[in-house]
């Protein structure tokens, strides 16, 4: 892919960041283009505002929600319209204040990008392409059947629609990795860039002194047989009923195990648990309990985060084929042991047996077998820990990848 930048090009003065869920993927850029001298950096969302140094953040709201009546294939699509209404008017109250943006760097998603095209027709506007849904071949339908009905996928078809229009206005389109890019129609391939978000591996390494202290008090290190597992919700999406159904004959296993289990007790991206407030309370009542050696510490500071990372002996991501996770890429740049999922998007990054393993996370007997093996010869794969952090170092160290997401900005990147 070869982006040109327009006759006389300039690097963009008034920069626009448009998230929902503000900042999201674009707070290291969004900081980063606010040092440059005389560059002006704005965030909208519709979340509460995040502070970020030398960045005015701004949050606007939707009108209303969507009509009860609405078809209900067609109540993402007027969500999607709401919001992309919302982020108009915000935008335009920012041109009343004289602020018109030279460049504007948006998640599409939601339908916040909607009508940017309409409010800014001279902006270089780029877009962060992050999932287009399917029906098959990813996240649906993987582990279970939820989402295979067919109005279901009637429904899922209608969510692309408003991504699919913004997409068609944008100057310059953008992914985290090529799994992600090629969920896109094969006619956008060659206008999406593959730029990671940025890891910051200077933060994420390993420490052989690092201390994870559990809620209880008790303290474990790095040399404590610590098996780690990080998701935002503990949801299906993440793998989180397998995980929960491989840890009986995993803690039998491994006798001196210790199991943390990092996230908090929501539905993210999946479907709720029936009968039950939460997943956790589906699994532990399915399994009737677990031994006091699974710890549950909800979500960390990040600080106890990275000292989870660095103590873990073996890291597990048994996500379903979907947006790959932050947690995983860090956990590789502090030097862990993943075992994660055998799905394409895992596999962009982990060669099984070379810089991390791979299971079939359907199956929690695969699981808990492929992981006792890990935890019996977890002082013998030095090499695999090296190679792990070498792969994000080599592909997503941070200083890198805001280079390259600053030429897109520009106009000047070129693959």
């Amino acid at each position: 892919m070869h982006i040109r930048p327009p006759a006389n090009a300039a690097p963009p003065r008034r920069v626009l960041f448009l998230h929902p869920h503000g900042p999201g993927q674009f707070a290291a850029l969004a900081g980063h283009l606010a040092t440059r001298p005389g560059c002006q950096v704005v965030l909208l969302t519709r979340s509460t505002p995040a502070t970020i140094a030398a960045v005015r953040c701004l949050r606007y709201r939707t009108a209303r929600a969507p009509w009860r009546g609405v078809h209900p294939f067609a109540h993402g699509t007027e969500a999607a319209v709401l919001a992309g209404q919302a982020a108009l008017r915000a935008v335009l109250a920012l041109r009343c204040d004289g602020f018109v943006p030279d460049a504007v760097i948006a998640h599409p998603g939601w339908g916040d990008a909607l009508f940017l095209r309409d409010a800014l027709p001279d902006a270089r506007i780029m877009l962060y392409c992050e999932y287009f849904w399917r029906g098959s071949g990813a996240d649906v339908g993987y582990a279970d059947t939820a989402g295979t009905s067919l109005d279901a996928q009637c429904r899922l078809r209608m969510r692309n629609a408003p991504l699919l229009a913004a997409l068609e206005a944008a100057d310059t389109l953008y992914a985290p990795t090529r799994w992600q890019r090629d969920l896109h129609p094969a006619w956008l391939h060659d206008r999406i860039a593959v730029i990671h978000d940025g890891i910051d591996t200077d933060r994420l390494r390993a420490d052989p002194a690092a201390r994870f202290v559990l809620p209880g008090g008790a303290v474990l290190t790095a040399a404590d047989e610590v098996v780690t597992y990080v998701a935002r919700g503990l949801e299906p999406q993440r793998g989180f009923p397998q995980l929960m159904r491989a840890l009986p004959a995993l803690l039998a296993r491994r006798p001196q195990a210790q199991v943390v289990i990092c996230g908090s007790d929501r539905v993210c991206y999946s479907y709720p648990p029936q009968g039950f407030a939460t997943w956790r309370e589906a699994m532990l009542a399915e399994l009737g309990g677990l031994p006091a050696r699974v710890h549950f510490v909800g979500a960390l500071a990040y600080a106890d985060y990275l000292s989870l990372l660095q103590v873990s002996a073996l890291h597990l991501y048994p996500s379903v084929p979907f947006v790959l996770s932050w947690s995983m890429t860090e956990a590789m740049s502090a030097g862990c042991v993943v075992l994660g999922s055998d799905t394409a998007p895992v596999r962009e990054f982990i060669a099984d047996g070379t810089n991390g393993f791979l299971v079939d996370m359907r199956s929690p007997e695969a699981i808990a077998v492929r992981a006792a093996e890990l935890l019996d010869a977890r002082h013998a794969l030095g090499a695999v820990r090296v190679a792990a952090r070498q792969t994000i170092l080599a592909r997503c160290s941070l200083p890198d990848c805001l280079a390259a997401q600053e030429s897109l900005v520009a106009g000047s990147w070129v693959a």
